[in-house]
């Protein structure tokens, strides 16, 4: 029996969160593919640090300075916008191997990462975040699939071409009402039918990394390209995240933190593509 079906592709999917086991310890495809994308992320930004006339161990080094750091932020950027739930669960903050990170909280302390680290190595911070940005929108696009093999962060339900049915018992986020409404039986088991939302945002950053690419001629000054990218990528998660179940809520309201972020994201990128573009005119 499948446990991830797309009906109206024909495809069957039959996979387990856990890749293989070493003494004992399992090791999950979530950690395997996140770590897929930050090597080939680091890869292309090194490939383009190359072509910026920059030296790619640079680009290497900060990697591994701020994976930690990334890794930190992702999970206090969730832990802090599902409080109530981990104020009375203090131990759980630090078990990630069940899950809960946030991409925008890896993001916003890489950024910070960068800064200090561009100074102290005496490097020019929006060329270094321009060259960043490609790696950035890469590893973002392969490490979606993460939610693709833990069954989790899809949309609520639809009847679309890409619409994803996922075994009831096998899905970790808590469902919608709409969801339950909607469920469906198939191969002798009951299955719910939502948007795969983590294809839509992959392929979304695919797009994005063509558009960065294209963009390159048309630069005027240094950090076009990141604040192009904060654009772009802003845009695609205001609108995947509207579709999305599990959305981290501000307090008791209904407003999705990362929707707010990406609206500030998109204000602050073309705010700043804008300052680029006149202080280049005038040297």
């Amino acid at each position: 029996m499948p446990n991830i079906y797309f009906p109206h592709l024909n495809l069957y999917f039959n996979i387990n969160s856990i890749a293989f086991k070493v003494f004992g310890l399992p090791v999950y495809w979530y950690g395997i593919i996140l770590t897929t994308g930050i090597v080939l992320g680091t890869a292309l930004a090194s490939y383009i640090a190359k072509k910026e006339n920059l030296d790619s161990d640079i680009i290497i080094d900060f990697i591994l300075y701020d994976i930690i750091f990334a890794l930190i932020g992702a999970r206090a950027y969730y832990v802090a916008f599902n409080f109530g739930y981990y104020k009375d669960n203090l131990i759980e903050i630090f078990n990630i191997r069940q899950g809960g990170i946030a991409i925008y909280g890896a993001v916003i302390i890489s950024v910070i990462v960068a800064v200090v680290y561009t100074r102290k190595k005496k490097l020019n911070f929006w060329k270094f975040a321009d060259i960043a940005a490609y790696g950035l929108v890469l590893g973002q696009a392969i490490g979606r699939y993460g939610n693709f093999v833990n069954k989790e962060a899809f949309g609520d339900y639809t009847n679309s071409i890409f619409a994803m049915r996922i075994l009831k018992q096998e899905a970790k986020l808590p469902l919608s009402e709409n969801i339950l409404s909607h469920l469906q039986t198939a191969f002798g088991g009951e299955y719910i039918q939502v948007h795969p939302t983590f294809f839509y945002e992959s392929c979304w950053n695919i797009v994005l990394l063509a558009l960065l690419f294209a963009y390159r001629k048309y630069r005027k000054a240094d950090g076009e390209i990141f604040l192009l990218y904060l654009i772009g990528y802003g845009v695609g998660r205001f609108w995947i995240e509207g579709l999305r179940t599990d959305q981290l809520l501000i307090g008791t309201t209904h407003i999705a933190i990362s929707q707010v972020v990406a609206i500030l994201s998109i204000i602050l990128g073309i705010i700043g593509i804008i300052m680029c573009r006149k202080l280049a005119n005038k040297e």
